[in-house]
């Protein structure tokens, strides 16, 4: 698909699924009930983004997340990527590193999780929102084996492709790997990828870089949270990160920048601020994608004031899979389940939300 064309099917097709980590690929390899949970979701050009996908051995940090690093997983994410073509769908992997948000038994050989520091982050309630994460002491990367770190994103990305993904999401939020490189808070690092603005930018760039030269910029796009603190990830000036980072996406003519809302300070919480994506949104010169809390009045709002050019959805698209749907036709809404979002179960809270029946006019719509 060429990158004009996909462009322009973006652009038709407003309602985005984020991506959500499900923890339900066992062993780190998607299972086939993935198959059904993504096609319940997808509709002719409609854009779904992956749930975060490790692009290494290294890169674990929850219990059964999927995986782009093996020839297994390449082949398990076949079926479930046909499954949404099939729809007419547009699917993106997205593709992480969770970096110090791990600990040893995640690890290859039990080692030390990789960071841009040596800094632990202090016992806290996991990103995903339950229980206390167990986190072990990073050890920082000496600057000679970041290529080789920069270099699993490439591979994955290609993997991505293979397994006949649309393109990749690079993951650069929520405290996760190349968030502890951009974020000051986090970044103690004395060599060419720390210590300024522009040092500390420089590694998720050239992940940026190196996948846009294997894959191609226009099936690239990014993930950012500038303002957000997760993980004991924040910086100073989130303002002028943000605003660098798209100013700087724009030389790379990547096809979308993805970034949270500042008011998603918190793991699900909004809150209350008086900063803006605007600035960023107006500096990108690609296609804009915001997600943070939106429902279907502000996302509708987002769009006519040229805020952004899409809005992802995760809790409300967990919930109704059909929600662009419910949205064209100001359908209810079914209520999502907090406790079972990360049950193993391969139905419950994954593939048991209702649809709204096809006749609507049990609703008065």
């Amino acid at each position: 698909m060429t990158h004009l064309f996909l462009r322009a099917f973006l652009f038709l097709f407003r309602v985005v699924l984020a991506p959500l980590t499900r923890e339900r690929s066992f062993g780190n390899v998607p299972q086939p009930h993935a198959v059904l949970y993504y096609q319940q979701r997808a509709t002719k050009g409609g854009l779904l983004i992956a749930e975060a996908t490790g692009v290494s051995d290294t890169a674990q940090g929850y219990k059964d997340t999927p995986g782009i690093w093996t020839k297994k997983q390449v082949e398990a994410w076949k079926p479930i990527v046909d499954g949404v073509h099939a729809k007419g769908g547009i699917f993106f992997c997205q593709i992480w590193h969770v970096g110090r948000v791990s600990n040893h038994a995640f690890q290859p050989n039990g080692q030390a999780p990789i960071s841009s520091t040596d800094k632990p982050i202090k016992p806290a309630t996991r990103a995903d929102g339950i229980g206390l994460a167990k986190v072990s002491t990073p050890r920082r990367l000496e600057t000679d084996e970041i290529p080789l770190v920069i270099d699993d994103f490439r591979v994955a990305a290609r993997n991505a492709i293979e397994a006949g993904f649309d393109g990749v999401e690079i993951h650069g939020a929520h405290g996760y790997l190349i968030d502890q490189f951009l974020k000051d808070q986090v970044n103690d690092r004395t060599d060419k990828y720390g210590g300024s603005l522009e040092n500390r930018c420089r590694f998720a760039l050239e992940v940026v870089q190196a996948v846009a030269d294997e894959i191609g910029a226009d099936k690239v796009g990014i993930r950012l949270s500038p303002f957000a603190s997760y993980s004991e990830a924040s910086d100073s000036n989130p303002e002028a990160l943000g605003l660098y980072m798209a100013q700087a996406l724009n030389k790379l003519g990547i096809l979308y920048c993805h970034m949270v809302e500042p008011r998603m300070v918190n793991i699900g919480e909004k809150l209350e601020t008086p900063h803006s994506l605007r600035p960023m949104r107006d500096a990108f010169k690609g296609t804009f994608i915001v997600a943070g809390g939106y429902g279907r009045d502000d996302g509708d709002k987002a769009i006519a004031d040229g805020y952004a050019d899409l809005v992802a959805y995760g809790r409300l698209f967990l919930s109704n899979p059909d929600l662009p749907r419910r949205f064209e036709m100001d359908g209810p809404l079914n209520k999502y389940n907090r406790d079972t979002f990360y049950l193993s179960d391969p139905v419950i809270g994954y593939t048991d939300y209702p649809f709204l029946p096809s006749d609507a006019s049990a609703f008065g719509l």
